[in-house]
């Protein structure tokens, strides 16, 4: 499931892409408002826009539902909530454990004296 949401997001992803970037910008609209040649293209003058502007919006939602379903099936694939969570696990103390005791550099006996070097 992971790997088929996978696919068709990067499918959906590559489509998006070239449907934007086959669009027209808006400055176009001007220079077919003069002669441009428009008007001879396969959608007709206003024909592409239309059938890109919906192509787009249909390859957007797809990708959003697609995104959403991938959040979806990586958390539940998840064992523990949180990495807070799994640090908190590991560093605990099972119980009737004791802490062992620091370490003290060589040559100090007792920990109160330890002092900091000035």
């Amino acid at each position: 499931m992971y790997t088929f949401l996978v696919v068709v997001q990067v499918l959906t992803a590559v489509a998006l892409i070239g449907l934007v970037l086959v669009q027209h910008g808006k400055g176009a609209d001007a220079g077919a408002a003069f002669g441009s040649g428009a008007s001879g293209t396969v959608f007709g003058a206003r024909g592409s826009a239309n059938f890109l502007t919906h192509a787009t919006a249909v390859c957007a939602t797809l990708f959003f539902i697609v995104s959403l379903s991938l959040a979806y099936v990586v958390q539940a694939r998840r064992s523990v909530g949180s990495v807070v969570e799994t640090v908190g696990a590991q560093s605990q103390t099972p119980a009737g454990a004791t802490d062992p005791a620091p370490e003290l550099p060589s040559g100090v006996e007792d920990k109160d004296t330890l002092r900091v070097p000035e």
